[in-house]
């Protein structure tokens, strides 16, 4: 692939579902929401879709400068994590999570910028060594309602931006309003991670790698960029996928 070196290759990881009656199709397909795409290319980027394709990861790898990790309506399997005992409401999506687990480490291990959004945020809590609550209104029964009543494109609840880290420095400030769609979030802050944000309850919101030149993942959904600080993500997602391709040019020169 050809780079044009200011307009960075974001990977986009789809969701997928086997097909059935009153679907799309009968047959299995992909899905991708548009504003993900549109997201990234606002921000200056140009989308590239990755289908579950193992075969496929050397290539993609070499192809991507950034890569974007998506939400969808199902969990990372407790056995990622360590955990041998599944809560009733988890569901699961092996194929996806196995191949979106590749991908994330491939890309760590390169320091492709990453993003990770809602699933792809606890996907990226889990692959840097981290393990998740399983469901919140179990564990945390006077919690907000992270599963917000409301629209997507609103906002629900506050969080709190933690000082030093990533995203804080992106944000620009010390709160912002996020919309909420999840019932798991992260547990914990092991070596190597650094928590980023939280909602009022205390609910982990953000995370971020420590050690990696942009690897960051949070809670929330900010591809409807209902704030500034959803569209200050995604801009500086792209600016630091821009700098890894032209660090990588400059290296194979």
């Amino acid at each position: 692939m050809t780079h044009n070196l200011n307009t960075p290759v974001i990977g986009i990881t789809l969701d997928s579902e086997q097909g059935g009656s009153g679907e799309y199709s009968k047959f299995p397909w992909y899905a991708l929401r548009q504003n993900y795409v549109s997201a990234v290319v606002r921000a200056g980027g140009l989308p590239l879709l990755l289908p579950h394709e193992m075969d496929l990861l050397p290539i993609y790898l070499d192809d991507i400068d950034g890569l974007l990790i998506t939400g969808g309506a199902f969990d990372v399997d407790p056995s990622f994590y360590g955990i041998d005992t599944t809560h009733q409401s988890v569901t699961t999506k092996n194929a996806r999570t196995q191949f979106e687990m590749a991908m994330l480490q491939g890309a760590m291990k390169r320091d492709v910028a990453v993003l990770g959004v809602c699933g792809g945020q606890q996907l990226l809590h889990v692959a840097l060594g981290g393990t998740l609550i399983q469901h919140i209104p179990d564990e945390l029964p006077t919690a907000l309602p992270h599963e917000q009543p409301n629209p997507r494109d609103e906002t629900s609840h506050p969080v709190d931006i933690l000082p030093g880290t990533l995203l804080h420095a992106i944000v620009g400030d010390d709160c912002t309003q996020v919309n909420s769609a999840h019932h798991q979030a992260a547990r914990d802050e092991p070596a190597g991670v650094r928590i980023n944000a939280r909602a009022p309850d205390g609910v982990i919101e953000g995370c971020e790698a420590t050690n990696l030149s942009f690897c960051l993942g949070v809670q929330w959904h900010p591809e409807f960029e209902i704030t500034n600080a959803d569209t200050r993500i995604f801009a500086a997602f792209i600016e630091a996928a821009r700098g890894y391709a032209q660090r990588r040019t400059f290296e194979n020169d």
